[in-house]
């Protein structure tokens, strides 16, 4: 996955479709898309995943809490979706039992229950069924790694042809004849413009959707409401044993979990409205302090503020609905098609990208006159090297990151490559003089280069870092 010749592709090739936006959607896009035998390219203003796409609470599932709030349809879709995504990446994608605690034998019956319709919604599935234990209900669902699974989106669709680079941001789109024929888009690390030619285009930009889409009709009607998502994550121990822990009902109306995840506990998330779209959503301190005092209600050792190794936020894009609470919005996709026919994707979730992107290639299918060719992706493996990124020594494995993974940047390789700024942000910090020299060895960069990249992480990390300043309130 060389940057360099899918700038050169983008400057000079003529493409069937070009998908804008490289989170989860985006880049599942271009993957169905150069699948199909399409041309395919995408671009990605940041880094692939930089912002939702790699803040989600890593569970790859049907959704508890739409089954509460009788969403049938979207849990069966999810869940049909969950076996895809375990086939398809089984080294990022692995099974887990969730503890859901319930005091009285009248809960644990009501939850039994609503889990084994969770169960007949899978069908004819590989994970193991729900069962009553002592205390609780058990069940089944599966986690992964989200910014790894991106990048594994990004590869595969590159070895299928698709001329794929992040850091390039679009900035205008090109018409003939009322219809788009292209993108100007900018080289953010050289600052050139590149004038990419495409028959369809499809805006996967996330919560920036809305901005992509009034580059094509400046007075449009927003689409999108934001909801933001706070995690914090906790040394290992806080669990009782390897099962994760569902509380099933907050203060908020929303489901809890904590999740043993790489070596620590993954604790999320909350549910508060977002005036705006924004790369970088930091967490309030109300929303940490909401989530230690519920999870510590189910765990034997509490968690305390001083514990919290890292804290994020993401920002859910999810389709505006009038006077309706963010966490009462669906989690259900849309397809959008403009006069000048460019076609926006958006809302759903991580679990449901593959089916995003194959509604979405074969809208643009349509709107571009191509005859339909199926969809290849529900069991195409894709290329995952987390493994042996892992085993290579230091310098090797940052080679690696920049040469198999376009890797440009320092928060790259210690935020999405390595998941360390999200596993324990002063360790990050600690890793970045060291990653950043490497980094200039490999991509060609001076001293000073390198000096800019620390200084720029370590700003990044005290946001993530427990000690961070208090934030604006929920």
């Amino acid at each position: 996955m060389n940057r360099d010749a899918a700038i050169r592709a983008l400057q000079t090739a003529e493409f069937d479709m070009l998908v804008i936006g490289g989170g989860a959607t985006g880049l599942g896009c271009a993957l169905d898309a150069a699948a199909r035998g399409y041309r395919t390219a995408l671009i990605e203003a940041h880094d692939f995943a930089k912002a939702t796409s790699s803040r989600s609470t890593k569970l790859v599932h049907g959704g508890v809490r739409y089954l509460q709030q009788g969403n049938i349809a979207l849990v069966r879709e999810a869940l049909h979706e969950r076996e895809y995504m375990r086939a398809n990446a089984p080294d990022l994608v692995r099974e887990l039992e969730f503890f859901v605690p319930a005091p009285s034998q009248a809960r644990r019956l009501y939850y039994a229950v609503g889990l084994r319709l969770y169960d007949a919604l899978a069908g004819k599935s590989s994970f193991a069924r729900s069962r009553t234990v002592r205390g609780g209900v058990v069940y089944t669902d599966a986690q992964f790694d989200d910014a790894r699974y991106a990048v594994a989106l990004a590869r595969t669709a590159s070895d299928r042809g698709a001329a794929v680079a992040n850091y390039v941001r679009a900035i205008a789109l090109q018409k003939q004849s009322g219809r788009i024929c292209g993108v100007r888009a900018r080289d953010e690390e050289t600052g050139r413009e590149i004038e990419i030619r495409a028959h369809a285009a499809i805006n996967a930009g996330g919560i920036f959707a809305d901005e992509i889409r009034r580059m094509d009709d400046a007075h449009c009607a927003a689409l999108l409401a934001f909801s933001r998502g706070t995690h914090i994550v906790a040394p290992a121990g806080v669990l009782e044993d390897d099962r994760a822990l569902l509380v099933p009902r907050t203060s908020d109306g929303r489901v809890l979990f904590a999740i043993p995840w790489l070596g620590a506990t993954l604790i999320g998330t909350t549910d508060v409205a977002a005036p705006r779209a924004e790369i970088e959503p930091h967490p309030s301190d109300d929303e940490i302090e909401y989530i230690l005092a519920t999870v510590n209600r189910y765990v034997p050792r509490a968690v305390r503020r001083e514990d919290v190794q890292s804290a994020f936020a993401g920002l859910r894009p999810l389709v505006r609905r009038a006077k309706t609470a963010t966490a009462k919005l669906s989690r259900e996709h849309l397809i959008a098609v403009s006069e000048s026919g460019m076609v926006t994707v958006t809302g759903g979730k991580w679990t449901t990208y593959r089916k995003m992107a194959e509604d979405a290639v074969d809208a643009a299918e349509r709107q571009s006159g191509f005859a339909h060719r199926p969809c290849k992706t529900r069991s195409l493996v894709l290329i995952d090297d987390t493994r042996r990124a892992q085993s290579l020594a230091n310098d090797d494995r940052i080679a690696h990151y920049v040469e198999r993974e376009m890797a440009r940047t320092v928060e790259d390789v210690l935020a999405r490559r390595s998941r360390t700024l999200f596993v324990n942000a002063n360790a990050a910090a600690e890793a970045a003089p060291e990653t950043a020299a490497a980094l200039a060895r490999h991509l060609g960069r001076p001293a000073e280069w390198a000096e800019g990249q620390v200084r720029g992480f370590l700003e990044t990390s005290r946001r993530y870092a427990a000690s961070a300043p208090a934030n604006s309130a929920v």
